[in-house]
């Protein structure tokens, strides 16, 4: 039997460039930027700083974290602005966007696009392979990756709760039969994410409420959820 890989970190929400340097030097996989509705939001001007300091650490031969931008039902018009001031390597769609749309975003910005799935925190069912095919093979082709997260009535996800994660293998063998990658978020925090990953061994894991202290980023939840997560 393979011995599972250590799962993907993405940190979503950072705002300001202090906090983005003293994490850059772990072992995060994706660093989130939110441009939805939200007390996390950054105006594309601020993303693009960040996107900055980030390139110019890569030039100075650093290994830097993908830029991941979180949105919630975009125009096309409202994409092309923010990625013309924020260069992302990945769009992160996260409501009913169609696999047209998504489809589209990837080829007209050559981005990667990972498509959220919202689970509702009082849903203990698990779903049949034949209900996660008939709504996701539609993303065949059009998406890099599956992010299952608790759903937020407001804002679909985000909400810092957890959802049943009885769900996830069944997603989990669809994500691996369409050669997609599977992240999962939701509630996640130090305290529970080693459970997550050693018990369901999804290819990353996404935080953002759970590394922060009355809403800021805490740099030693981050540290301590990074280190949960890589450690073998």
């Amino acid at each position: 039997m393979a011995v599972p890989t250590v799962s993907k970190v993405k940190i979503c929400g950072l705002q300001s460039v202090e906090i983005l340097q003293s994490v850059a030097h772990l072992p995060i996989t994706y660093i989130g930027f939110v441009f939805a509705p939200s007390k996390r939001q950054v105006t594309p001007e601020k993303a693009g700083e960040l996107i900055s300091f980030l390139k110019a650490e890569k030039e100075k031969g650093a290994t830097v974290p993908q830029t991941v931008g979180v949105f919630v039902n975009p125009t096309e018009e409202q994409l092309a602005h923010i990625l013309a001031a924020a260069p992302l390597d990945v769009v992160q769609l996260h409501s009913k966007e169609t696999p047209e749309f998504c489809r589209w975003t990837r080829e007209q910005f050559q981005v990667s696009v990972f498509k959220s799935v919202s689970i509702s925190k009082s849903d203990s069912a698990i779903p049949t392979p034949e209900a996660v095919a008939a709504q996701l093979d539609p993303y065949r082709g059009a998406v890099d990756a599956i992010l299952l997260d608790t759903f937020d009535p407001i804002y679909g996800g985000g909400s810092g709760t957890t959802f049943a994660w009885d769900c996830i293998p069944v997603y989990q063998e669809w994500a691996r039969n369409a050669g997609v990658q599977l992240l999962v978020a939701g509630g996640l925090q130090p305290d529970n994410v080693d459970l997550l990953v050693n018990t369901y061994h999804p290819d990353g894991v996404d935080v953002s409420s759970g590394v922060e202290t009355d809403g800021v980023k805490d740099i030693a939840k981050i540290i301590s959820f990074v280190e949960r997560v890589t450690r073998k």
